[in-house]
């Protein structure tokens, strides 16, 4: 494991250098992936790596494994609370629509989703534009592969450090790094409403996705869920489409 943290390490210090900036910032979410790149990059740049904590109508539980994950590596941190900044957004995008006979209420729930991950990537730019900072993301190659992650929201970053470990590996990463048990064993969820869990809404399980994906046999029915979201989520992993020459 010491030797897996110790490539990525390097890497992310290569990417620094390449791109001729001053160092990395995170944005932690309490869940396991974003902790363990904070941990990452605090080792990569020491003094100068920061963890970005947004909570935007968030569950409390998620903030305090955020700042659990801050205190376990000691890294800097910044807390921006974006709740305000959706309650005006939000509610003038729908007036708006309403207005011109044009809301969609079936789709108000992922749109309200969806903005709260376009607004934390908007900030952790503008705040990476101040410090000469990358953006590093903390997609792992399960949310990778089946799509589970906003289209210019957190899958709008520099860095993709974690994109080839299965879920598995980055808990095993995450035990490694000594990152508090409570947030290694958590539900993994996005925190975008009551209830809300990443299995529940993809429909099959991290362990059916990391098994899929190293080539292990699964379930028909996990296969096809596997399938389908991987090919639905296509224009997720792809630059904007563009017509021939």
């Amino acid at each position: 494991m010491e030797e897996k943290v110790e490539q990525l390490v390097k890497w992310l210090r290569e990417k620094v250098k390449e791109a001729n900036v001053e160092g990395l910032l995170v944005g932690v979410s309490g869940g396991i992936d974003s902790a363990v790149v904070a941990h990452l990059i605090k080792r990569a740049c020491p003094e100068h790596s920061l963890g970005v904590i947004m909570p935007c109508k968030s569950q409390s539980s998620d903030q305090e494994h955020a700042y659990k994950v801050i205190e376990s590596c000691g890294i800097s941190s910044l807390t921006i609370d974006l709740t305000e900044t959706h309650n005006v957004m939000f509610p003038s995008i729908q007036k708006q629509l309403n207005k011109s006979a044009s809301l969609n209420e079936e789709n108000q729930k992922l749109a309200d989703a969806n903005l709260r991950a376009r607004l934390r990537m908007s900030t952790l730019y503008t705040i990476a534009t101040n410090h000469r900072y990358l953006v590093v993301g903390t997609d792992n190659a399960a949310e990778w592969h089946t799509g589970y992650f906003t289209k210019f929201g957190d899958g709008g970053v520099d860095l993709v450090p974690l994109v080839h470990l299965t879920k598995g590996e980055v808990k095993g990463l995450a035990k490694h790094l000594e990152i508090p048990a409570e947030i290694i064993h958590k539900q993994p969820s996005a925190g975008l409403w009551e209830g809300q869990t990443d299995e529940n809404e993809m429909g099959t399980s991290y362990e059916m996705i990391d098994r899929y994906l190293k080539g292990g046999e699964i379930p028909a029915e996990d296969k096809t869920t596997i399938d389908h979201l991987h090919k639905r989520s296509a224009h997720k992993r792809q630059l904007p489409a563009a017509p021939p020459r």
